[in-house]
């Protein structure tokens, strides 16, 4: 089955110039018989740090510009994932849309999402797709273990992961080897293949408060952590890649391996962290004050 992304330059607030470039790597996959294409996080409508300016761009699943979206999708037999600010009620979420030829087939939304205006997401679907069954993580989702293993054990084969990466020059080489190190593991201990589906920035990012580099680095890993494909760093570009969705999976390897653990391990995990009083962190950026809770030792 051949995978794609489209590593792409997103403008944040500017819904048809996204959704142009949407239209556009929709046909290319089209012509080049990809069953599965990605974008990046929160492409259609722009990865903001401003509530203000992600809410005011943000629009609900039932909206008009979804229908447009998903209209792009129809003449297209393959899966189209994309990313957007999503309205849900009150609360705004980092969103997924999953959409075959003009269908909702249903979405995913970050559960580990750090700005302190998107609401957590706490479901973790899975789609089929012409045999083989996937699931969809975002971005910071990837650097813990829990979310791609609860797709692993739904019987995904395949973890996509978009990325909207725009990262201080100062950290920039720590960033780079800690993901490739988290989805490496991640393809290893569960079996599957992953998918790093970045978007690339050229100059500062109107969308960001702060300076930084997005350099895409997109790339597939097989389920041992072999690096089947990568992008060309910092410019757009289109990654494909062919997978099996019929490789081996066994109990003593990959999920199995994974469950094993939690099962057997996972009670003295919370007693290591009850006595040494642990502190939980909530992921939110630095610049907020951080919510605390601390594991205290249970009474004996």
């Amino acid at each position: 089955m051949k995978i794609a992304h489209a590593q792409l330059i997103c403008t944040p607030g500017d819904f048809d110039a996204n959704f142009a470039k949407v239209k556009h790597g929709i046909a290319r996959a089209r012509e080049e018989g990809v069953e599965i294409l990605s974008f990046p996080e929160c492409f259609l409508t722009g990865y903001q740090d401003n509530a203000r300016e992600a809410r005011k761009h943000g629009f609900a699943a039932d909206s008009k510009k979804m229908k447009a979206v998903l209209a792009s999708t129809r003449r297209f037999g393959g899966v189209v994932v994309v990313g957007f600010n999503e309205h849900r009620g009150p609360r705004l979420y980092n969103t997924v849309v999953v959409a075959r030829q003009g269908e909702v087939l249903g979405f995913y939304s970050k559960c580990a999402a750090y700005m302190p205006f998107h609401t957590q997401g706490r479901s973790f679907p899975v789609f089929d797709h012409k045999g083989l069954r996937f699931g969809v993580i975002i971005c910071a989702d990837g650097g813990y273990i829990e979310p791609s293993r609860i797709l692993a054990l739904k019987g995904a084969r395949l973890i996509v992961a978009p990325h909207y990466n725009y990262i201080p020059k100062e950290g920039l080489l720590e960033h780079f080897q800690m993901v490739r190190a988290d989805h490496i593991a991640r393809a290893v201990e569960n079996r599957v293949y992953f998918v790093r589906g970045n978007n690339v920035c050229v100059g500062k990012d109107p969308g960001m408060s702060y300076d930084g580099v997005g350099y895409g680095d997109s790339y597939v890993i097989d389920p041992i952590g072999e690096l089947l494909v990568r992008s060309r760093r910092h410019v757009e570009d289109f990654m494909a890649a062919e997978i099996n969705a019929d490789f081996p999976r066994d109990k003593s390897w990959g999920v199995g391996r994974s469950a094993y653990s939690f099962r057997e391990y996972g009670k003295f995990l919370l007693e290591a962290m009850a006595a040494q009083e642990v502190e939980v962190t909530a992921p939110v950026p630095p610049a907020r004050k951080r919510k605390r809770t601390t594991v205290r030792p249970r009474k004996r």
